[in-house]
C-alpha cells in the first residue's frame, strides 16, 4: 500500500527539518519526511569536540567527491553531505552565522523578491534561543535585542579559556581592525567571540532542534528510503518514488513534493525527474518534464586555507592530543556533558574586509588553539595554533550533472574552484592580512615558527603554488537550483521556492541561494526552511525588520 501525505519532504537536514517542524505545528497537514540516512545517535556525532568523526565516516556521509579540478592541479576536494537524520547539521563543525545584511539584499536584486535582509531577518530571530554569556572581556557585551530568544535553535559561544582567543582577538585591534561583539548581530565586520550550534553540551543539530519535536507529532512521520524521483500527473508533481528494503514504492503527496535534500541532490533528483537542462536529459534517456537550464549550475563553495605556527608556550589543545587525555575528555562529557568535549572549539572570529573600496566583509577567520588538519586526521608535530582563512564571494562557478540515470549513480561534481584571476590575488591577500594579524604585540609571547605556508614562502609563484596544492573546500556548496525571478531562464525556483515550469514541486535548502553568503551555511539553510514553511500554507510573512547593519563609514577609501 502507497505512502500518503498532504506534503513529502525530500530530505531530513537542516531545511528540510525546519520545514517538517513548521509545516506541521498546527496539525491540519500530514506531513512525510523521506531520508535515506539512519539514526544520530552516539558521541561521534552528539559530542561537539568529535566533529572531525563524521563527515570522515560514510555510515554518516555521502562521500562525494569532486571531478579533477582543473586550476588545483587536477586535485579531487571531498564534498561532505550528511547522510544521517540532520544531514550536514549533524556532521558540520556547528558554527553558527546568519550571514551579511547585504547578501540577502543582493538575493532580493537579482531577482528574490521577498527575500532581502529586512525580510529574512525577522526568520533568523524566530528559529533562534541565544544565550547571552554576559560579553566578552575584548570585544564588549552584545545587543540581545538583535537576536531570537525563544526559537528553537540554540546558540552559544565557547567558553574562550585558552588565552589564545584573546590574543587572537586582542591582534585584530592592535591590527587596526575593529571590534564586534556580535557577528550576528548589527555589526558582522570585526573580530570577536565566534558562535555555536551546542546546547547543554550536544550538538544541537536540526534533527535536535526541529525534526525530533516535531516527529513526536501523529501527523508528522520519517521513512528511511532512497527517494529515485518525482513523480507527475501531466505537470503536477504528485509523489515520489522511494526505495526500500530492496523494494520500489510510491510516497503520494495530496498538496506538494518539496526537495531540501541539498545543493548537491536537490538537483540530481529534479533531473532524475525530468526538470533540467534538455539536452543533458535526451543523453541518459530521460524525458523532458521541463527543460530548465539552470538546473545544476551556478555551483558555489567557499574555499580556505591554514596559517599554522608553532606556539612557544605549551597551551594548546596539542596537550590533549593523545589516547589518555581524549578517554578522560570522552568520559567527562559522557556523564557530565561539560569540559573539552562540550566544544567544537571554533571560540574565537572575524570578517574583514580585504581592500579599500569593499562594502562589507569579503574575507572570514575560524581560529583554532592547534596546529591540526580539518578532518582531524593529523595535527603538528607539536604545539601550534592556526587561522582558517578564505574569501568570501569568488566568482568561479561550477555545476553538478548527472553521471547515469541510475538513482543510486554519485553525480558528476564539478565546482571550477579558483578559475578567476581575481580568486589567486585574493588568497594571496588572505594570506598577508593573516601574517599581519599573528605579527602583532598580542601574539609576541606565543608565535613561534611559521609552519604553513612556511616563512620562505612569500613570492607570488611560492604563494600560489601553496594555493594551489593546499586550498581546501569549507563544505559550504549552494547555489544548484537558483531562486529568481519567474522569467529569467536561468532561475530554478521563483521567490516562492516553486520549481518553475510545473505545479506541486518546490526546493527549499541551499541549493536555492542566488549567491553564497558571508559565513557558514547552516544558519541560511534553516532560515530557508523556515520562511519556505510560511510561503507554502499560504501565511503572511513575518513582518519585515528596518534595523540597518553597521556598514564601516568610511569603507570607499580603508581597508580597515
Amino acid at each position: 500500500m502507497a505512502l500518503a501525505a498532504d506534503y513529502i519532504i525530500v530530505g531530513a537536514g537542516s531545511a528540510g527539518a525546519a520545514l517538517a517542524h513548521r509545516l506541521s505545528e498546527d496539525g491540519r497537514n500530514r506531513v512525510l519526511v523521506v531520508e535515506y540516512g539512519g539514526s544520530d545517535a552516539g558521541p561521534f556525532i552528539q559530542m561537539p569536540a568529535a566533529l572531525s568523526y563524521p563527515m570522515n565516516m560514510a555510515r554518516y556521509d555521502w562521500g562525494y567527491v569532486t571531478e579533477p579540478e582543473p586550476h588545483l592541479g587536477g586535485r579531487r576536494l571531498a564534498c561532505p553531505r550528511g547522510k544521517v537524520i540532520g544531514g550536514s547539521s549533524s556532521i558540520n563543525g556547528m558554527v553558527y552565522v546568519r550571514g551579511h545584511a547585504r547578501d540577502y539584499d543582493h538575493w532580493e536584486a537579482s531577482g528574490a523578491r521577498g527575500w532581502g535582509h529586512g525580510d529574512v531577518l525577522p526568520y533568523f530571530k524566530r528559529m533562534e534561543h541565544w544565550h547571552d554569556d554576559g560579553g566578552d572581556d575584548v570585544a564588549g557585551r552584545a545587543d540581545p535585542s538583535r537576536r531570537g530568544h525563544d526559537g528553537p535553535l540554540h546558540v552559544k559561544r565557547g567558553p574562550r579559556d585558552n588565552p589564545l582567543h584573546r590574543a587572537f582577538i586582542t591582534a585584530g585591534a592592535e591590527a587596526g581592525y575593529g571590534l564586534t561583539a556580535d557577528y550576528n548581530g548589527a555589526r558582522q565586520e570585526g573580530f570577536g567571540p565566534m558562535e555555536m550550534t551546542v546546547w547543554r553540551g550536544r550538538r544541537w543539530s536540526a534533527a535536535n532542534a526541529y525534526l525530533k519535536p516535531a516527529l513526536r507529532r501523529e501527523n508528522c512521520a520519517l521513512v528511511r528510503a532512497r527517494a529515485r524521483r518525482v513523480l507527475f500527473e501531466g505537470r503536477r508533481a504528485v509523489g515520489v518514488e522511494i526505495e526500500r528494503d530492496l523494494r520500489i514504492e510510491v510516497a503520494q503527496a495530496r498538496a506538494e513534493v518539496i526537495l531540501a535534500a541539498s545543493s548537491i541532490n536537490s538537483p540530481t533528483l529534479l533531473k532524475l525527474s525530468g526538470v533540467g537542462p534538455g539536452d543533458e536529459l535526451a543523453a541518459h534517456g530521460i524525458d523532458v518534464q521541463a527543460n530548465r537550464a539552470g538546473v545544476g549550475e551556478n555551483l558555489q563553495d567557499h574555499l580556505e586555507l591554514y596559517l599554522q605556527y608553532t606556539c612557544r608556550r605549551p597551551i594548546t589543545l596539542y596537550r590533549h592530543w593523545n589516547w589518555f587525555s581524549k578517554l578522560l575528555i570522552g568520559a567527562r562529557w559522557t556523564f557530565f556533558k561539560s569540559g573539552l568535549g562540550a566544544s567544537n572549539q571554533f571560540e574565537s572570529a572575524a570578517f574583514i574586509r580585504s581592500r579599500a573600496g569593499v562594502e562589507y566583509p569579503d574575507i572570514q577567520y575560524h581560529f583554532l588553539p592547534i596546529a591540526v588538519r580539518y578532518d582531524g586526521q593529523a595535527a603538528a608535530e607539536g604545539h601550534g595554533f592556526q587561522a582558517h582563512v578564505g574569501p568570501m564571494r569568488s566568482a568561479s562557478r561550477g555545476h553538478v550533472r548527472l553521471a547515469s540515470p541510475d538513482p543510486a549513480a554519485a553525480p558528476r561534481i564539478q565546482f571550477n574552484y579558483m578559475s578567476k584571476p581575481q580568486d589567486w590575488e585574493d588568497f594571496r591577500r588572505c594570506i598577508a592580512l593573516t601574517r599581519e594579524i599573528f605579527a602583532q604585540p598580542a601574539f609576541a609571547d606565543y608565535v613561534g615558527r611559521e609552519i604553513t605556508p612556511g616563512d620562505g614562502v612569500t613570492d607570488e609563484a611560492g604563494l600560489d603554488a601553496f594555493i594551489r596544492d593546499h586550498v581546501e573546500s569549507a563544505y559550504h556548496p549552494c547555489g544548484t537550483c537558483r531562486m529568481g525571478a519567474a522569467d529569467d531562464p536561468g532561475a530554478v525556483v521563483d521567490p516562492e521556492c516553486r520549481v518553475i515550469g510545473v505545479e506541486g514541486l518546490r526546493v527549499a535548502d541551499s541549493s536555492i541561494f542566488p549567491r553564497i553568503t558571508n559565513g557558514n551555511l547552516n544558519a541560511p539553510s534553516i532560515m530557508t526552511g523556515e520562511k519556505a514553511s510560511d510561503l507554502i500554507l499560504g501565511r503572511p510573512p513575518l513582518p519585515a525588520s528596518n534595523e540597518a547593519p553597521w556598514i564601516h563609514p568610511q569603507w570607499p577609501d580603508r581597508q580597515r
